[in-house]
């Protein structure tokens, strides 16, 4: 049976590869010749063009692609008040290094009013309105604002003690996502790495060295998320997805969802969840067995969005026929395994490549669920 609410049978994770009309505003933006008003002008186009183009294919949601962002998670974590975007080393991903920017805490934290994203949000929301479709949101989750950096990047003067700010980080969440809902969104994800680097030994390792206790950050994730959904209206999804990176089509962690299934499917309070699984650095689909039964779903990302090579519509039905045997096909939907572009740089795909990908999760859904 297919899905009327939010996560949808064939659904897709956020991001998408940025229109070189965009690109090549953004680096005129960047030398002066053209002023912030016209890049926003232009992006507003190519969200109108990306929407009806989502619709067209069949999908019963759209995103904005994520196209006024550079970065997935810091253009939305560095305007929460109390941070800001600074310039450290960067990230170091299988094989490649991103560019230098990061976030940290500065002041004591809170979800302003202004929040640009909000606006943005505002914006898609009146476009699939008029296209007639739902309007998904992605914003990080709480837990990357401190694993990323950990404990050095949060202010000892304003938070000697993190459970402070672990207090007020929930709150600052929960602020925000009133702050969505009142601007109209009813399906609304927390983009999360965090859980796949708590399965690496080689990131646990990292956060280690730097002087973080990592021992129970299951727990205190769970219970900020909680905190943070909790007073959620019952007609409003919120949504996680978890991988293990996803920059110009290469990857930081590996190890399968085993260590931290327990707590993120059964003791956090999600309504759906969109889990990497299309190469063997994700593991089994035994993990699956900790999904409550009931109402949770599980987007089994299958289909990758790394690379432009077509998986064929049988393997990825066995897949899901595997996943199955450990959760309920009804609680199950299918997606590619993350964004087209996390960053504004891409994947190493074309645009048909990638339209191809969300349009084979279409035609698997109608064959495993029906119409």
């Amino acid at each position: 049976m297919q899905r009327t609410a939010p996560p949808f049978r064939a659904d897709q994770v956020g991001s998408l590869l940025r229109p070189s009309r965009i690109k090549d505003a953004r680096a005129k933006l960047e030398k002066g010749e053209i002023p912030a008003s016209e890049l926003a002008r232009i992006e507003d186009l190519e969200i109108e063009k990306i929407v009806h183009k989502q619709k067209s294919i069949g999908l019963q949601l759209a995103t904005d692609g994520e196209f006024r962002r550079s970065w997935w998670h810091f253009d939305f974590l560095a305007k929460l008040t109390g941070c800001e975007l600074y310039h450290p080393e960067g990230i170091q991903f299988a094989g490649i290094t991103t560019r230098a920017d990061s976030v940290r805490v500065i002041g004591k934290l809170d979800f302003p009013a202004d929040h640009p994203m909000l606006a943005h949000y505002k914006f898609l929301h009146k476009q699939c309105a008029v296209a007639g479709i739902t309007a998904k949101m992605t914003i990080p989750s709480p837990a990357v604002l401190h694993f990323r950096g950990g404990r050095k990047a949060i202010s000892k003067e304003v938070y000697p003690d993190l459970e402070p700010f672990f207090e007020d980080l929930a709150k600052t969440y929960r602020k925000a996502v009133k702050a969505f809902y009142d601007a109209g969104c009813r399906y609304l994800q927390f983009d999360d790495t965090v859980w796949a680097y708590l399965c690496s030994q080689d990131e646990l390792k990292k956060a280690r060295e730097r002087g973080d206790e990592v021992d129970h950050l299951q727990e205190i994730y769970a219970r900020v998320i909680n905190y943070a959904i909790a007073e959620k209206p019952a007609d409003m999804a919120i949504t996680t997805h978890v991988c293990r990176g996803n920059f110009r089509s290469t990857w930081i962690s590996s190890g399968g969802y085993e260590p931290v299934a327990e707590t993120m499917l059964a003791g956090t309070n999600y309504d759906g969840y969109f889990l990497e699984y299309d190469s063997d650095r994700a593991g089994g689909f035994e993990p699956l067995r900790f999904l409550p039964k009931g109402k949770k779903i599980v987007v089994v990302g299958v289909i990758t969005s790394k690379f432009g090579e077509l998986e064929k519509k049988d393997d990825i039905k066995r897949r899901l026929e595997e996943a199955a045997k450990f959760a309920d096909i009804d609680q199950l939907a299918v997606s590619p395994q993350c964004g087209f572009a996390s960053t504004e740089e891409g994947n190493i795909l074309s645009e048909d490549e990638q339209w191809a990908k969300l349009s084979l999760a279409l035609e698997v859904a109608k064959e495993v669920w029906g119409k």
